[in-house]
């Protein structure tokens, strides 16, 4: 979780395709266990930087979650991703 917040903070590294791609990795599990954090992360990610529906729709299942659990991240990606 740690490493993929540090790989998607990082100036130089963050928007780099490849390093998203493993980030996305790294925070699938815990997101799965509910850790909010993860999944605020992984649902910010799957909808600004997947091409298709579904990962979009899983993306927004994601910052729901989250943003249930009390994640204001989560809040405010949700006031962008629905409007």
């Amino acid at each position: 979780m740690r490493v993929a917040e540090w790989l998607l903070d990082s100036p130089r590294l963050g928007d780099n395709p490849n390093v998203k791609h493993l980030a996305g990795r790294l925070l699938k599990q815990p997101a799965r266990e509910g850790v909010v954090a993860a999944q605020s992360r992984l649902g910010q990610l799957m909808c600004r930087e997947c091409g298709n529906a579904r990962d979009r729709r899983i993306g927004q299942d994601l910052l729901r979650q989250a943003a249930r659990a009390g994640d204001r991240r989560a809040q405010r990606e949700l006031g962008l991703v629905e409007d």
